[in-house]
């Protein structure tokens, strides 16, 4: 009798050991809902702010993302300008091997020179292959160079299925993604806000001051048709077919939705809007912190400055389904206790954590917003002694 119900408890245990794994790896999954994209190769509905899945299909399906490989690209440049590498208004010279680019441009002569905001532009809303070569190769002094930092922040992000060749999508082999993977890179890009004043404007103009000024046409539709769409990159070829990363927000909520190898441009906007209108008609987020809200300050031992003040660089909350309780939310920011210079930026430095009543419910990272480098002796002697007359 006994061994027969120890054996019945062993096995039970064995049951929940395999569950908890499955458990874990979907507590950032919504409950999934019907078909949204039946005409997708492959599709995924996220929530911008918590990185939620809402809804997936084929996700992790490795196909060429065609110019949404540009979501990258502009990931790459807008993280230059936080570093102070380029300056919108820096000018960028057009090599002869950039100026040849075929497929979409905003044609780009050899030697042709343009700022990195009118470069933005033309990649944002005209895809333009040229100018994204062109880009790369101001970062990068070289497009194989640019791609091997493509490559190295797509590893950075978590995207475990992609691989780029080019930074503009042209077709080439070995050059593909997945629809979560985009979703990832586009969830990043979303962090710099001031990109949807480029991927969200509907028309603009190149050079104006000109004899022939070039007008451009946003080549996603859905900014001037879909309320709160606001980005960020279509891609087509004949191998990825008609592809869309778009994202629109609404009361808050901002929600970032991929479809990859749909049949025609109208499908492919029609499920697009169709995913969104499903997530903003559900779902509901609880913020917790604004962009430019105090999050406190971290302190660092032996570094030239000893404390670092931190701002919420994007938003911050928590996804809820509509009519769900939000009482007993709430949320600390923590920070590590034993952070020793040199800091690097972007290093992790602590996390917010969000409760629901005493449980722990969601964790966000935190990054040094600068980089700490390590005191000198005399500094440190001098802060000991400062320390030691206060």
């Amino acid at each position: 009798m006994f061994k027969k119900g120890f054996i019945t408890m062993i096995s039970f245990a064995l049951i929940l050991a395999l569950l908890a794994p499955a458990a874990f790896a979907e507590e950032k999954k919504a409950a999934q809902p019907v078909d949204l994209a039946p005409n997708a190769k492959s599709a995924v509905l996220l929530d911008a702010d918590t990185g939620t899945v809402i809804f997936d299909k084929n996700k992790d399906e490795k196909l060429p993302p065609a110019s949404i490989t540009k979501i990258m690209t502009m990931l790459l440049i807008m993280e230059a300008l936080d570093q102070g590498k380029i300056k919108m208004n820096e000018k960028v010279r057009t090599s002869e091997y950039a100026a040849s680019m075929g497929g979409s441009q905003i044609f780009l002569e050899p030697g042709e020179e343009m700022t990195v905001e009118e470069m933005l532009k033309g990649i944002a809303m005209a895809s333009g292959n040229d100018a994204s070569v062109a880009m790369a190769e101001k970062i990068a002094g070289s497009e194989q160079a640019f791609v091997a930092m493509m490559n190295e922040r797509a590893q950075q992000l978590g995207m475990k299925n992609t691989h780029f060749v080019n930074p503009n999508g042209l077709p080439v082999a070995d050059h593909y993604t997945t629809a979560y993977d985009i979703a990832i890179m586009s969830r990043e890009l979303l962090k710099h806000e001031e990109i949807t004043k480029f991927t969200g404007t509907y028309q603009d103009y190149l050079r104006k001051d000109t004899e022939k000024p070039f007008w451009l046409v946003n080549t996603n539709k859905l900014v001037r048709f879909y309320p709160g769409a606001d980005g960020m990159k279509t891609g087509y070829t004949s191998e990825a077919k008609f592809c869309l990363s778009a994202t629109a927000k609404r009361d808050g909520l901002r929600m970032v939705a991929v479809v990859l190898g749909e049949p025609n441009t109208k499908t492919r906007n029609a499920e697009v809007s169709q995913m969104l209108d499903y997530a903003f008609s559900q779902y509901t987020n609880y913020p917790i912190f604004k962009t430019g809200d105090s999050l406190g300050s971290f302190k660092v031992s032996k570094g030239e400055v000893s404390e670092v003040p931190m701002t919420a660089k994007h938003p911050y909350s928590l996804l809820l389904k509509k009519g769900e309780a939000a009482q007993g939310i709430r949320h600390e920011v923590q920070f590590d206790t034993n952070l020793k210079a040199p800091i690097a930026i972007g290093q992790t430095v602590g996390k917010i954590v969000i409760y629901k009543d005493n449980t722990a419910i969601a964790e966000y990272p935190l990054q040094s917003p600068s980089e700490v480098k390590a005191a000198s002796w005399w500094k440190l002697f001098k802060r000991s002694m400062s320390n030691m007359f206060s």
